[in-house]
């Protein structure tokens, strides 16, 4: 049986190559780090490959200043029959000093395939503790907010689009 990890830190080094036209760290740079450790926590939890169908409620509290050491942890926090979904948290600090600084945070869906990219069931997650149980009743309260508001935005752009 597979190992099925549930949460996974990694660490990035922000660079020149990760800076935008203001100096700091591009948002950019910070999402694909999200999707990078999500995607890992995701594949870990469920030992398939995956792909990202949602990111949202992406907030970008703080910048990051290039040369800071920045660590994204993933968790998983909700699984359905295909998908997981999987809380990311972004911090950054200077090297040489210890205090990590929260910079981002969100929520993001994967969802596992097969070779022929076709979703396939998960292992199901069970909450154990009572912080388990409120992240995961977040976690479905986002998920009926999202679709109410795609069905909502489906509809307006329905009405002004021409046909």
């Amino acid at each position: 049986m597979a190992l099925m990890q549930r949460e996974i830190t990694m660490r990035f080094f922000a660079d020149q190559s990760d800076m935008n036209i203001l100096g700091k760290v591009h948002g950019g740079s910070v999402m694909k780090w999200i999707d990078l450790a999500g995607y890992a926590c995701a594949a870990g939890w469920c030992s398939q490959h995956c792909v990202t169908v949602y990111v949202g409620g992406i907030r970008f509290h703080e910048p990051i200043l290039v040369g800071s050491i920045v660590q994204v942890h993933a968790k998983l926090i909700h699984t359905g029959t295909s998908s997981m979904h999987i809380a990311v948290t972004v911090s950054a600090r200077d090297p040489r000093e210890e205090h990590w600084q929260v910079t981002t945070r969100c929520i993001i869906v994967f969802v596992a395939i097969d070779q022929d990219g076709r979703p396939v069931t998960v292992p199901s997650w069970v909450p154990e503790t009572q912080e388990d149980r409120d992240i995961e009743q977040y976690a479905i309260e986002l998920t009926n907010l999202r679709k109410g508001v795609e069905q909502e935005l489906q509809r307006r752009l329905s009405a002004t689009l021409p046909r």
